[in-house]
């Protein structure tokens, strides 16, 4: 790989990494915090996070990293040789389509079907319980793919 390339894997990489241990917070921490409180204190408070997570930062951590996989993986497969080429492709693949296919299939769904009930009811109680496990599920699915890309992209740097 040339120096341009290996930096360029290096970006995307850290990229990955980032919105992996976004993810990784959400699941081991917060979910299972918003779990513990009462299901309308949850209900209320996931509704607050979704909001707030929709900002420039998050979006652009997110879905600006599916474009510079999409580079990074064109790059690869056109310039990179043997091991390097498949741990490029593999990575952003698994990016791709673990992070943000996951997200807008999965997670997005469930986040739009959660803010369309009023915390307090039972309508809510009961989509909140088992949103609260659908969507951590997903999520983990999310950070697990991301942080497994970011690996991918290390390793490919290492056999370029």
């Amino acid at each position: 790989m040339s120096t341009s390339l290996e930096t360029l894997v290096i970006v995307t990489a850290v990229a990955c990494g980032l919105v992996g241990g976004s993810f990784f917070v959400i699941s081991a921490f917060i979910m299972r915090a918003l779990a513990d409180l009462a299901p309308e204190a949850g209900t209320r408070a996931m509704q607050a996070l979704n909001v707030r997570a929709v900002t420039p930062v998050f979006m652009t951590a997110l879905f600006g990293t599916a474009p510079l996989c999409l580079v990074t993986g064109g790059w690869a497969a056109a310039a990179a040789d043997g091991a390097a080429r498949v741990l490029v492709i593999l990575g952003v693949l698994g990016y791709l389509l673990g992070c943000v296919l996951v997200t807008i299939a999965g997670n997005v769904p469930l986040n739009n079907r959660l803010a369309a009930v009023t915390a307090g009811t039972p309508e809510a109680d009961d989509v909140w319980a088992r949103y609260q496990k659908a969507w951590t599920r997903w999520n983990t699915v999310r950070a697990i793919a991301a942080t497994a890309a970011s690996a991918l992209l290390i390793v490919a740097v290492a056999h370029g």
